[in-house]
Formats: structure tokens, sequence, C-alpha cells
């Protein structure tokens, strides 16, 4: 026999090759999708399959345990150094010399599926731009002559048919040291996005070079800023992190930033240099915490809504703040790191930034989009993504539609008399006794309740500072569910409630949540202004829901999917008491997390699916709230706990909503002098 049956699995591909082919070579001419970095000289062990041995029905072979070429030295050398599991064989050592089945395991494929944990789950399949290449590069001849990057060129179209490949003059710097020094062998980062139209060089190492490659996904929002560290070769999390973003100083929503933009010339030079000062300091700070050198980070993606894309870019957002809304841009970006001052990442480093759907409906609900895929749901699913800016997507196979809500940064936090950022210490659970009004809260950092044994031990290091989104999402809804707080959203006097801690606050009151003073700490409360700041967020958000759904021609939806920075924390009953959701069974209520910023890796793991995103955004339609007539009329009604309109049989069903009313005629609220639910 002078050819063998080579089969490769989970592929199922085939092909007969002649005695002696390097199991690599074979499944390189396959298409088999098979890794290697170092190009088949052995060094870096990317290409490790498992050879079968045995009877295979399925297939029609009958393997030898000799179909391969028996162990090396090399294959020894790399066992004994690094390890590899038993059975395991490297592709391009092994040799065909029979027919052989052969699998090529996940750790082995270069489109690796990365499994993302959460309520959908989803494969990211990896199709990295950027990867490290090791070549073997012809010395300078006399005979031939031609410049190192010709012949580095060269090497390159012959070894890993990367053709047309262009370098920046402070790489060719380098080239010519790193061959010499590396003996005519170098490891080369070559990046190509879906956009480009060529190859080009991101850096160059003597020899083979075995340090990572690495990429940042952030989603850049109006509150914070928050960003995952990812290893461009599987995918995987490193570290995670987010910061405050800075332009909060500038005002604390979009239209305010735009305010200050128009009424201060050079204020949108302020707010960009700000942005990105913060982002440099959070890269190198992730890159810390990695315990990796910033200067491997090579790929940068970023979500984030129209005005913060604006800003980020540099671009004056001052078209954002006036009908028609017309974006400078709305189709996907690539550029470099250096055109966007990021210098606290590798200096050819690459910049992705997402395509924008229209007007205030950016590219963070592009990213959801690409991570939740309504367009695929059979389900009338509503995906709410929540924050300073709400992006909110509705749609099924058939249609999918998408507006923004200016919700405000009351969900995180901002705007609340005891509010602050998710951090060790801040209130993020609250119940309340209905029949004694006494409360019990968990902080961040510990699993305790207040009311259980060892909870002030366990805090004693993070304290009680405050009190966060999803605490004081909760705090509002129990306050309502206990009948502290009416349908309007006043809150009852002690007298009214039965509790002393209701305490008079000038013409209103407050609810005691948690008293440190005599211990010097906080006094954490509730006021009537907290309880005011999350109606109108509600409000907002839920106004934006309905819009879609009159769009839509629906009543309800099938699936409510809660996401943003702390959609993971957001009990779906207490979201549903307070009506920041339309009405449909708890168990349809699901958290997907930072969807957005799971989208942003999904694009910095996947050049295609970077193509699919840009091609979905055609497909979405946007409904504009800030000229919607009917957006007002939503949103007052709205004003009401839960709803001074929709009924919400689906809430009914499991909690009952105190019938009490403290207002004496000064302000009880939009809702109080309606039909309550």
């Amino acid at each position: 026999m002078t050819d063998a049956l080579v089969i490769f699995t989970p592929s199922g591909k085939r092909g007969r090759f002649p005695l002696g082919t390097p199991v690599l070579t074979a499944a390189r001419q396959l298409g088999v999708d098979l890794d290697s970095v170092c190009g088949g000289r052995g060094i870096c062990s990317k290409c490790q399959v498992s050879p079968g041995v045995g009877e295979f029905p399925k297939h029609g072979v009958t393997v030898d345990a000799d179909a391969l070429s028996p162990w090396n030295a090399v294959e020894e050398r790399y066992k004994t150094k690094r390890g590899m599991l038993d059975g395991r064989r490297l592709g391009c050592q092994a040799q065909v010399q029979g027919d052989v089945v052969i699998d090529v395991p996940p750790e082995s494929q270069v489109h690796k599926q990365v499994i993302r944990k959460s309520a959908t789950q989803r494969d990211i399949v990896m199709d990295s731009a950027t990867r490290a290449l090791f070549v073997e590069v012809a010395e300078p001849d006399m005979e031939e002559p031609s410049g190192d990057f010709e012949r580095l060129s060269q090497a390159l179209a012959e070894q890993w048919g990367i053709t047309d490949v262009r370098a920046d003059l402070a790489l060719l710097r380098r080239l010519q040291p790193a061959l010499r020094k590396g003996e005519w062998k170098v490891t080369v980062a070559v990046h190509r996005g879906n956009h480009d139209a060529a190859p080009r060089l991101l850096d160059i190492w003597p020899g083979f070079h075995e340090g990572g490659l690495y990429g940042l996904a952030i989603d850049l929002g109006s509150t914070t800023i928050a960003a995952h560290l990812c290893d461009l070769s599987d995918g995987r999390v490193l570290a995670s992190s987010g910061v405050m973003n800075p332009q909060i100083r500038f005002g604390e929503d979009l239209m305010s930033r735009v305010s200050y933009a128009m009424m201060n010339p050079g204020g949108d030079v302020e707010m960009t240099a700000a942005v990105r000062a913060a982002l440099n300091t959070l890269a190198s700070e992730i890159a810390r915490e990695a315990g990796i050198d910033p200067q491997s980070i090579y790929e940068a993606v970023f979500v984030c809504n129209p005005v913060m894309h604006h800003l980020l870019l540099g671009i004056d957002p001052v078209e954002l703040g006036q009908a028609p809304f017309a974006l400078a841009t709305s189709g996907s970006m690539s550029l470099a790191a250096r055109d966007l001052a990021l210098t606290a990442v590798n200096p050819s480093a690459q910049v992705y930034i997402l395509p924008c759907i229209a007007g205030h409906v950016g590219a963070d609900c592009a990213a959801v989009a690409l991570s939740e895929e309504p367009g695929k749901s059979k389900d009338m699913v509503l995906i709410v993504d929540v924050g300073t800016n709400a992006e909110l997507l509705l749609g099924n196979e058939t249609r999918v539609l998408a507006c923004s809500s200016p919700t405000g940064p009351a969900f995180e936090g901002a705007q609340i008399s005891s509010g602050q950022r998710a951090a060790p210490g801040a209130i993020e659970r609250v119940e309340i006794d209905p029949v004694t009004k006494e409360p019990r809260f968990r902080v961040i950092g510990s699993d305790l309740w207040s009311d259980d044994p060892g909870f002030a031990e366990a805090t004693k290091a993070v304290g009680i500072s405050g009190i966060c989104g999803s605490g004081i999402i909760e705090a509002v809804a129990e306050l309502r569910l206990a009948g502290l707080v009416d349908v309007g959203g006043l809150l009852g006097s002690a007298e009214q409630t039965g509790t002393a801690r209701m305490l008079p606050s000038g013409r209103t009151h407050s609810y005691l949540l948690h008293d440190a003073s005599a211990e010097g700490g906080p006094r954490i409360m509730v006021t009537q202004g907290d309880i005011r700041a999350i109606q109108l967020a509600k409000s907002a958000l839920y106004a934006g829901a309905r819009l879609l759904m009159d769009e839509m021609g629906i009543d309800k939806v099938e699936k409510v999917v809660l996401a943003g920075a702390f959609g993971a924390h957001i009990s779906p009953k207490h979201a549903m008491v307070l009506g920041m959701i339309p009405d449909v069974p708890l168990d349809h209520v699901i958290s997907a997390g930072n969807a957005a910023g799971t989208g942003a890796r999904i694009a910095l793991a996947s050049v295609a699916a970077r193509d699919a995103i840009e091609a979905t955004v055609h497909e979405i339609h946007k409904v504009e709230t800030a000229i919607e007539p009917r957006f007002q009329e939503h949103f007052v009604n709205a004003n009401a706990i839960p709803h001074a309109v929709d009924a919400f049989p689906e809430l009914h069903k499991i909690v009952t909503l105190p019938e009490v009313s403290f207002n004496t005629g000064g302000g009880g609220g939009p809702g109080a002098r309606r039909r309550r639910s």
C-alpha cells in the first residue's frame, strides 16, 4: 500500500496520503482545523492529536497500533519538560504509516469554542484577527540581493500562505536585529481585521516566542467603564475590571454632556481627554491584575452609546443633541490604538469599534444583539440593557426593533442620597418585614444577612458604606410591598405607617435602613428624593419597552432578558414590583449579565462575528423615543408603582400590593389619582 486513508474527527474530513506524510501536513491539505504556531518544527506543541486504534465501523476502517510512526525524541523532550496527556502525539512529528483515525481535541483547534456561562448559553468560535506565527527566513545572499523584509514576506507566504504583508517603520527598525539574534528564525504577530486590505505585522521576536497575545473588550458606558482582558489564542478572560467614567463630572447623563460641549468651547476635547486617560489607567491596572505586560495587549474592541462613541473618537457630539440626532459615522471602525491616544497598550495595537444602529442606539446595543441574538429567538423577547442610557431590543426571528431610553444614573447608585457603585461595603439586597417594618440587608463582600449571627464580624473589614443600584431597586420595591410607599411613590409618616423608622425630612419622610452614627459610621436612608429618582428611571425604561411593543403590535412579551453591568444582580420580582419591565411570569425573566461586554468579547475573539453584526445592524429597525408622543403617555402612566393602567396579572399571582395612600393633596405623585393596579 503506497497511500493510507487518514480520517480526522470531529470534522469527518478524510483523504489518502503517501506513507511518511506528517499528520499536520495531511490536516492542512484537507483544511482540518489543527493549530500550529511554529509551522511544524516541534516547538509550540499546538498541534497535539489523539490517534485511535481498533475498529471504526462508522468510518469503515481498522486502525493498527503502528498506523503512525513511533514516538520520537522531539515528542519525548516536550512531554518530559512540559507534560502531554498519554496517547497524544504531535501532529508535526507523527507520520502516517497506515489507515488511521485522528481526533483533533478542542485545545488544538485554531477556531476553539469557548463556552460563555450565562443564562443564554453561547459558544464563541475563535477566529482572532491577531495571531503569533513562527517563521524561518532565508539568509541574505550576494547572488540574490533582496531586503530582509522582502525575504520575511516570502517566508510568510510560503510557510503560512500569508501574502502582501505590511509593516510600519517602527517594526522595520527592529527587524534586522531580531532576525540576526534569532539566527533567521523569528516569531511575528500578524493582524488582519475584517476590513483590512492586507495583513500587517504588529511585533517581532527573535526565535520562538511563547509570550501571549492579549486583547481588551471594553464596554464604555456613561457612568462606568467595564473591561475584560482576554487571551487572543483561546478567548479566556484573564481579568475583568471597571472604573467610573470620569466624564461624570461634566454631567451625569448623556444630554448634559452634550450640553456641556455646546455651552463650553473645547468642552468635547476635555471630555475626550478625560475618558482616554481613564482607559489608559484601566488598561494598566487590568494587566497588572492579570500579571501580564501591558505591552502584550495588541487589540481592543469597544462598544459604547453614540455620545460616548463620538467622545472616544474626539468627535464633537453636538449633533446628537438635536433632531434628527445625526451620527458622524454609524459604521464599524478599525484604527490604530495610537489614534485614540491609548498609550498603555502595545504601540502597534489595533482597535475595532462595533457599528452603531442609529441616533441614540449605539454600538453597545449592537453588541447586545451580537451576544443575545434576538433575531434567532422563536419567542418574542425583550432585552433590556439597564444603564444610564438604557438600550432595548424587542423581537424574534421575524423582526427586531430597538430604542434607547434616558433612564439616568439612578440605577447605578448615582443621584441616590446614600448611593454608591457596586463595591465591597455597598448594600446590594434588601428585605423589609411587612408586619414589623424592620429591614434586613446584605452587603457586597459577605454572604450573611444583617440579622444573621456573625454579620458584624464578617463585614468589619469592608464596612457598610452605602447602597448600590440593585440595593436601591430592592429597597424601593420592598417599601412598596411593606405598605410604606403608596402607589404614587409617596413615603408615609411614622404615624401613617406605624414604624419609627420613618423619619421626617422637611415636608417629606425618609426610611432609616441602617444607622451606624453611634460608631461614627453612616446613616443610610431611603429618601423621598431617592424614590422619585427611581420612579423617573423605571418609568423611562418601561415607557421605552411599551413603545416598542406598540410598534410591534403586541400587548405582552414572552421573555425578558435583563442585561447591563448589574443585570445579573437585579431581582426579577423586585423589578416587576417597581414596574421596571412588562408583566411576564417570573421564570421567564432571565439575566444575561453585561451582554454588551460579552458582545465586545465575541467581536474581539472572532473576525467572522464582526462581519455578522455589521450585517445584523442593518436589519434592526430603530424607534425614536425622543419624538414619539406615545412615549410621554407611557412615561406618565409608569410613574405609579408598578403602573397606573397596566394590571400586571402575573405579578399579582405571587405578591399582594398593599392598598395604601399617603397623598394629602400635596404631591402624591402622578399615579396617586389613577386607578391602582
